[in-house]
């Protein structure tokens, strides 16, 4: 069963810009003009296939494949793609900031792409400890291909990441030492028990939501705050601790050193309420600008 539905963006919005950015899971640089994606649809029962297609710049098409309801899963592929967000308000951050303004420009509707779902990228961070990201990307896909559900996406074949109830029952598995498998359980465990619904740890304060993160065995400080940032689709938490971020935001602010956390704070104030987009965009967009080359 298909089902067509559209987004329109708020605000400038390059669907090329998010189908290309390597983050996570995604490593491909190749786009067709339709990006494809399978994920565990939000409630963790079902698994959905989407094509998404931008043929303007006001409007994003979403082919929605699997008998989920279409509208909850255009949701969730709306906050995937941070179209849940007004760009628009985005663009008055760079009128307050030149920096960002001049990343704006060279970027333009660049928005920080999300994890499908805090379980996947729960998931996913357990798979990843002390493994490459493109070595993570192959185990992650073999295991789709074995235990979720596929499906054909313009022409290609596209696992979806194994629900909670499939992932609980994979005994063993090539790639997965018994340890991260034992790990891979527990974050399935607590998918099911709805620990990791976008609802409920959106609502908590994010350090909060954090710390019941860590909670669950192989997810660290740096996970944890992956999960809550870069899952739950949140635009403004101030990032102190990436190091790459700083490193830029002391080279385009002409900083003597990398600038501590009240620093960063004091820099970052003007970007509210997109905090955590403007973090993105400075690691993203940076090397772009004629002076950094």
């Amino acid at each position: 069963m298909t089902t067509t539905t559209t987004i329109v963006p708020r605000g400038p919005f390059s669907l090329r810009e998010l189908a290309t950015f390597a983050f996570g899971h995604r490593q491909s640089a190749v786009y067709d003009g339709v990006m494809r994606m399978a994920f565990c649809v939000d409630g963790y029962q079902q698994a959905a296939g989407v094509e998404v297609r931008q043929p303007s710049p006001d409007e994003v098409n979403v082919v929605v494949h699997g008998d989920a309801d279409p509208e909850l899963v255009t949701a969730q592929v709306a906050r995937v793609l941070s179209l849940d967000h007004d760009g628009e308000a985005f663009l008055e951050v760079g009128r307050r900031d030149p920096v960002i303004g001049r990343l704006q420009d060279v970027a333009p509707g660049l928005r920080p792409p999300q994890f499908h779902s805090p379980y996947e990228a729960a998931a996913w961070s357990v798979l990843s400890a002390r493994r490459p990201a493109r070595q993570t990307a192959q185990v992650r896909d073999a295991l789709s291909a074995a235990h979720g559900t596929a499906f054909r996406l313009a022409g290609q074949t596209s696992p979806a990441f194994p629900t909670p109830r499939a992932l609980l029952a994979v005994a063993e598995f090539p790639g997965v030492p018994e340890q991260k498998l034992d790990r891979l359980h527990a974050v399935a465990g607590a998918a099911l028990d709805g620990r990791l619904d976008v609802s409920r740890l959106a609502a908590l304060e994010p350090d909060e939501a954090m710390a019941e993160l860590r909670e669950l065995p192989g997810i660290g400080p740096f996970y944890a705050s992956l999960v809550v940032v870069r899952a739950c689709g949140l635009a403004d938490v101030l990032v102190v601790n990436e190091a790459t971020a700083v490193a830029t935001m002391a080279e385009l602010y002409h900083l003597p050193a990398p600038p501590g956390p009240a620093e960063i704070a004091r820099i970052a104030d003007p970007w509210r309420p997109f905090r955590t987009w403007c973090a993105v965009l400075l690691r993203a967009a940076a090397g772009r600008l004629p002076a950094t080359r």
